[in-house]
């Protein structure tokens, strides 16, 4: 039997497909990007992402096969996000998978959106030493785990209201940094002073996050200061994020003993966040391990490698009529 996983994903605006091997190796990643449909309204759209999706999928797939040089007798299995997600993109991906499995004749098993990221560390080559604590951080996701080897995951804390990522586009939008607004803030804040006392939501609450409150307090501060220096509302905003995550990281891995702290998620790319890891990293004699920039956002390679959980693990794949409806933990 051959060792290649298709992975398909669509959980919210791009879709990506990629062909990926039991090691990790990236055998093809395409992704089509829907930034130009999109960027006019300064965030996703769900019923033009879904309607994108539907154009693009097909396409997508077969060029990942021919950059891949491989046919579908060559595959072993599907892996498609079955969620979290933007509910349209999400049936787009799922039911063109659960429709190509029953014409290849290869099961097609669905991948919670999470947990591929929490195995992008891994994509090109081996990275993660376990156990490992696991900081997801994302557009729509923030979340600390712990990870005694790739079947067994426990669940820390998560955000109570907005992730970091959306709360870094909200800010960006405000600053009229346009969309996406997360590189643009980080960019920005380099420039700026951390001045702002603005405030570090659920700062010593346990592991759990909140960015909600963060987010009003740029409106307010901005509503109230109309000639506020922009850079200095990004580097406080920003100075106040890398505080609340490096100090529930540090919680954790004072209390769960960890070979490797693993960052992953689009936020895994923040210049400072990777600065501020790295600092933690030292000062608990913990290995820092990141994914390369590319693999760090949304890609298909993530969900064909978590595949390889399934399989390896021997869990059976939700039979293909049942896969919309299966959204399950990690």
């Amino acid at each position: 039997m051959t060792d290649l996983i298709l992975g398909i994903e669509t959980s919210c605006d791009d879709t990506a497909v990629a062909i990926v091997d039991g090691e990790g190796t990236i055998r093809s990643s395409i992704v089509s990007s829907q930034l130009d449909v999109h960027e006019a309204f300064g965030g996703i759209y769900p019923e033009f992402a879904a309607r994108a999706h539907v154009a693009s999928i097909l396409p997508t797939v077969h060029e990942a096969l021919t950059r891949a040089g491989v046919t579908p007798r060559d595959l072993r299995a599907i892996g498609v996000t079955r969620g979290p997600g933007l509910i349209g993109s999400l049936l787009v991906g799922l039911n063109t998978a659960a429709a190509l499995g029953i014409g290849w004749g290869i099961p097609t098993i669905g991948i919670n959106h999470l947990r591929g990221h929490l195995r992008s560390a891994d994509l090109g080559e081996r990275r993660v030493k376990y156990p490992a604590t696991i900081l997801l951080v994302s557009g729509g996701h923030t979340l600390l785990a712990y990870m005694k080897n790739t079947a067994e995951i426990e669940l820390l804390g998560t955000t109570r209201d907005d992730s970091v990522g959306e709360s870094y586009d909200k800010v960006g939008r405000m600053l009229g940094l346009g969309y996406p607004g997360g590189p643009a803030v980080d960019r920005l804040a380099k420039e700026g002073r951390a001045a702002i006392p603005f405030p570090r939501p659920m700062l010593d609450a346990g592991v759990d996050f909140s960015f909600s409150g963060l987010k009003s307090a740029v409106a307010r501060y901005m509503e109230s200061v109309p000639d506020a220096v922009a850079g200095d509302v990004a580097a406080s905003f920003v100075a106040s994020v890398m505080e609340v995550l490096v100090k529930k990281s540090r919680k954790v891995l004072k209390n769960y003993p960890s070979a490797s702290f693993v960052i992953v998620g689009g936020v895994a790319a923040s210049p400072q966040l990777r600065e501020a890891a790295a600092g933690l990293c030292r000062e608990m004699n913990v290995e820092l391990c990141l994914p390369p920039l590319r693999w760090s956002t949304d890609n298909a390679a993530m969900i064909a490698l978590a595949t390889f959980d399934y399989l390896e693990h021997d869990v059976l794949p939700a039979p293909v009529a049942e896969l919309q409806l299966t959204i399950r933990d990690f």
